[in-house]
């Protein structure tokens, strides 16, 4: 261990209870996921809500909802504070973020996209990303639909990534920008 540094438990690590999540400041970031087949992805992205502290989800389609089995598993716990709602067709959620003022961006290789790494959220805006299906993405309906794309620079040989990762990395630049580090 490097000098100065000294290993805390995780037991003396500051933590929200539910309740005070549920009461605290949110980001003004909601995730809507798109047809997402895994409800462990379900689950791994309501854990990164619980962790950046998310305005909520839109779940939509035949995306699993709680009380799934897989989903519980990998949120270990996030259900019962991360806001959720769901919706039959995903586009009638998007226009319902809309009507509220977010802006919504899917997350998608598209021509004219904007790299997350240019990406920057203002704070006091709403801001709404849709995370497709794991195999197709996002439909050509779902892209017609909202404000913009957002795109992951990627240089491998399969140019995806999983969802839930997709979503932290967008989790981590929004709080960047948003100047909340």
């Amino acid at each position: 261990m490097a000098e100065g540094h000294r290993a805390t438990a995780m037991k003396d690590l500051p933590r929200l209870s539910a309740e005070d999540f549920v009461a605290a400041e949110k980001m003004p970031l909601r995730f809507v996921l798109d047809q997402i087949r895994s409800a462990q992805n379900v689950g791994a992205v309501f854990r990164t809500a619980d962790a950046f502290r998310l305005h909520g989800l839109d779940l939509c389609g035949y995306t699993s909802r709680p009380p799934h089995r897989d989903i519980l598993k990998t949120a270990l716990g996030a259900t019962d504070h991360v806001a959720w709602s769901g919706h039959e067709e995903t586009v009638e959620a998007i226009q319902e973020l809309q009507s509220k003022g977010f802006v919504v961006l899917a997350l998608e290789q598209a021509s004219g996209a904007t790299t997350l790494e240019d990406w920057s959220p203002a704070s006091n805006g709403q801001w709404a990303v849709v995370l497709g299906n794991e195999v197709r993405g996002c439909s050509a309906e779902v892209l017609a639909a909202v404000d913009g794309v957002l795109e992951i620079p990627q240089f491998g040989v399969k140019h995806s990534l999983n969802v839930s990762v997709a979503a932290g990395m967008v989790c981590w630049q929004a709080y960047r920008a948003m100047g909340l580090s």
